[in-house]
């Protein structure tokens, strides 16, 4: 009957993973853009290069193929429900559909060519049936492709019951989560690694085709083309904060960071593509809240985790939309040597406060994203009798209420995020801390937008409409349009009349703009880049000295270790003796 269909609709929707929960979200702190107190966890063990084919951490083989399994058994038996109508069963497998292409992509991820499981083996199957094998991973994502564009005609255009039915699929979901599988078939992991050229089922089979298929790119373009037109049918725009909602005074520059922090922690505003309602966001943000404020110390339990290093404060623009070390105004050799806040700094640094130059005249993002010593922050219900600007300040250095050496947890690297924090999370008088939960974005159309960009750049190269895209989002951020910043401030000011060059740039606007959102990981996998940047140390200030001369002296923290079997995850030695068709990820 209907009511039990349902309840097995649900169950199907159980098996999402639960994005920016630390214990299941393996790119919060499995790469290297979030750091914590030791041994805290074993993702953050992965991010030091101690996976294990023994018990894989954030192992996910089993429970996704649970999930497929009941995505099957429910398409298996929706037709034979007597009290539904043929469109409402239509909707439900159209969502189940698109589960079982969501499950089997998050596998394809995470260990490459998988066994492909379109319907499932029927009780009686014999042991040789059972032990499946990896089909090649061209025809993994072709099958996912396929699920999506079956699974959208049947989706609503917007969701229909908002206050029953928010986080369930619709049609702008499918294609989008479509356009990104095209990309990620697309990118240089999948689309002719030459490195996987020798894993190979028992029978020979090559499961990596290794010849590149610029085609691959063509089909990716399409996708997000058609992507971002449903999208813009059911009314989704690039989220910008309205003041005329707030009853506070705000500046400019308060309102394009608060543009840039809402767009990710205000919930279902109309950037948001897809969120995951199963996500606990409220636990994440009581994690990652710093101390704010001395009256309330003892009694408000914040923990200032999470931290970024050096390396991800680096990567952020200067004020002119370029790296900070193409800038020829900016003093790259001098960034870290140290600079005492003016008048004109108020907003972003307080006024007298001490501080390095690398926290000086940079982009709007910087300043939304990231805390750190004596960084100015907005928000936590804090303003002065006359309703206008309120800003408080961080102070980070030893025994500080921001710092280092007291109970507790703080930051390990000096700096703490802002983005993720819902701005009206408020301290009470009472000691409590108020939080404002919300779905953690999935997907928001910022991301789509510089995946076209990046997928038409590769298709045929730069031209005025991947320029469009980028410089939709940057616009948000309060920066110039590619080709004005690059022209004007750059010292490669060509750069992004190239195909090698405006790929630079868009993997430098993804990482800033999607960066602690859970992107940054599967960003690195795909493009192959993880084997050079995660080979790094990771670095941060020296958290236990109290003057400026002294902190600011930078510390490793951490080393990493990434190899070319790291792209992906060892199926678990459990796995491999149940089935002996499996052929082990190379190097595992």
């Amino acid at each position: 009957m209907r009511t039990q269909a349902m309840k097995f609709l649900f169950t199907c929707y159980s098996f999402m993973p639960r994005n920016g929960q630390l214990g299941d979200d393996p790119a919060m702190v499995g790469g290297d853009e979030l750091w914590e107190v030791p041994d805290r966890g074993a993702y953050l063990d992965m991010a030091q290069g101690f996976q294990t084919k023994v018990g894989p951490l954030g192992d996910r083989f089993e429970s996704m193929y649970q999930g497929i399994r009941d995505c099957n058994i429910f398409l298996e038996n929706i037709g034979k429900v007597p009290d539904m109508q043929e469109e409402e069963k239509l909707r439900w497998i159209s969502e189940v559909k698109f589960l079982k292409a969501y499950y089997h992509f998050i596998l394809v991820r995470m260990y490459g060519p998988i066994p492909v499981i379109k319907t499932n083996l029927p009780i009686s199957a014999d042991v040789n049936q059972v032990k499946v094998v990896r089909d090649p991973v061209d025809s993994c994502f072709h099958y996912i492709a396929q699920l999506l564009n079956e699974a959208a005609p049947g989706l609503p255009l917007n969701i229909i019951s908002p206050a029953t039915e928010a986080g369930r699929i619709t049609r702008p979901i499918a294609l989008s989560l479509r356009a990104k599988v095209l990309v990620t078939a697309a990118s240089p992991l999948f689309n002719g690694n030459t490195d996987q050229g020798n894993l190979k089922n028992h029978d020979g089979t090559q499961l990596f085709n290794t010849t590149f298929s610029k085609a691959k790119w063509d089909t990716a373009a399409v996708a997000c083309k058609r992507a971002i037109a449903i999208c813009e049918e059911a009314g989704m725009k690039l989220y910008v904060y309205n003041p005329a909602f707030q009853q506070y005074k705000l500046t400019d520059t308060i309102n394009t960071q608060l543009s840039i922090r809402n767009a990710v922690a205000e919930k279902w505003n109309s950037e948001i593509i897809w969120a995951n309602t199963q996500s606990n966001t409220a636990g994440l943000q009581r994690l990652i809240s710093n101390w704010w404020d001395p009256k309330y110390l003892d009694g408000v339990i914040t923990r200032g985790e999470l931290s970024p290093p050096l390396k991800i404060a680096e990567m952020f623009y200067t004020d002119h939309g370029v790296p900070i070390n193409e800038d020829k105004t900016w003093n790259y050799s001098g960034r870290y040597t140290l600079r005492t806040a003016e008048d004109a700094d108020k907003l972003y640094v307080r006024k007298g406060y001490t501080t390095v130059k690398l926290h000086f005249d940079r982009e709007p993002r910087f300043y939304a994203d990231l805390g750190f010593d004596g960084a100015v922050y907005y928000g936590q219900g804090r303003f002065d009798d006359s309703k206008s600007l309120d800003l408080f300040y961080l102070e980070g250095k030893f025994k500080q209420r921001n710092g280092k050496g007291k109970y507790g947890y703080n930051t390990v690297t000096g700096y703490n995020l802002k983005k993720l924090i819902n701005f009206q999370n408020t301290i009470t008088s009472n000691n409590d801390y108020s939080v404002v939960d919300y779905p953690y974005p999935i997907m928001r159309l910022a991301d789509l937008y510089l995946l076209y960009a990046e997928a038409l750049n590769e298709s045929a190269g730069p031209s005025a409409e991947v320029n469009k895209y980028i410089d939709l989002v940057r616009k948000r951020a309060g920066l110039g349009t590619v080709a004005s910043s690059w022209t004007s401030f750059s010292t490669n000011p060509v750069k992004y009349l190239n195909q090698d060059g405006l790929r630079d740039i868009i993997q430098q606007e993804r990482l800033i703009e999607l960066a602690f959102e859970s992107q940054r990981l599967w960003d690195l996998r795909r493009w192959k880049k993880s084997s050079d940047i995660l080979n790094d140390q990771i670095r941060g200030w020296d958290m236990s000295q109290t003057t400026p001369e002294s902190y600011y002296r930078i510390t490793v923290l951490y080393n990493q270790t990434f190899g070319i079997k790291d792209y992906f995850w060892p199926i678990s030695e459990d796995n491999m003796t149940a089935n002996t068709n499996l052929v082990q990820n190379l190097g595992w």
